[in-house]
């Protein structure tokens, strides 16, 4: 049995039950955008390594595993959602395949070594918030969701280094960051691919975008068809529900 402290439970990963994950609602639980950008990304099956920025509590390694069977690797900034990334890990018996790393992203380039693995995915903080009052109260979402550990441009500089040429960046962030997400890939070597933007539903704005890059690929940038997570009724749409239930 896996330990847990404090507030923490022990709730399925996806629809179908096969894995487990520690959550907490006061330190850490993964949201939709995990379970989108585990979809949207494009993973290598049987060669390569995976390197996963931003980790949380393990959820993004852990849901590519089921995709995949090459090595990958986590990176988590604040020690106690590592020490649950860490214990989820266990608990599903996937440490031969799941490595985690107590450590910053930004320093992930010299830890390393350069052009090391064929993806990168990285759900990072969203918000430039510069005034602190605008800051959750919780310290442990503050730094998950604001940009107080790392900017937009230290994760995408960081991707650039650490992904092999030819390979891929993945990445979840907001609409409203868009043009930021597009420059920064450019001017560090990051050609966008691929992107999709989602929908709480049809005649709302977008609340997520999906983006792959790849390091000096050449221009081709394919926008995909919208994805909406909730119909007229409030339920899940067909394609949201073939994603989170899959043959569950």
């Amino acid at each position: 049995m896996v330990e847990l402290k404090d507030d923490e439970r022990l709730d399925f990963l996806l629809a179908d039950e096969s894995m487990q994950i520690i959550q907490s609602p006061n330190v850490f639980s993964f949201s939709l955008d995990a379970v989108l950008l585990a979809n949207f990304t494009q993973v290598p099956i049987k060669r390569g390594k995976i390197l996963d920025l931003c980790t949380g509590n393990g959820v993004v390694p852990l849901l590519l595993s089921k995709r995949s069977n090459v090595k990958i690797t986590g990176v988590e900034i604040q020690e106690r959602l590592y020490d649950m990334a860490i214990r989820s890990v266990q608990f599903n018996k996937k440490e031969d395949q799941i490595n985690l790393i107590h450590g910053d992203l930004k320093e992930m380039p010299s830890y390393f070594g350069n052009d090391k693995f064929d993806l990168v995915t990285v759900n990072p903080p969203y918000f430039k918030t510069i005034n602190a009052a605008h800051h959750n109260k919780n310290d442990y979402l503050t730094i998950a969701r604001h940009e107080i550990c790392c900017t937009l441009e230290d994760v995408i500089s960081s991707c650039s280094r650490l992904v092999k040429s030819g390979g891929k960046l993945s990445m979840v962030h907001r609409p409203n960051r868009l043009v930021d997400i597009l420059t920064l890939c450019r001017a560090y070597k990051l050609e966008p691919k691929r992107m999709q933007l989602v929908y709480p539903k049809e005649g709302k704005e977008a609340n997520i975008l999906l983006i792959e890059a790849i390091r000096d690929g050449n221009p081709d940038l394919k926008i995909l068809s919208p994805l909406y997570a909730f119909n007229q009724h409030g339920h899940y749409t067909k394609e949201l529900e073939e994603i989170i239930y899959g043959d569950a």
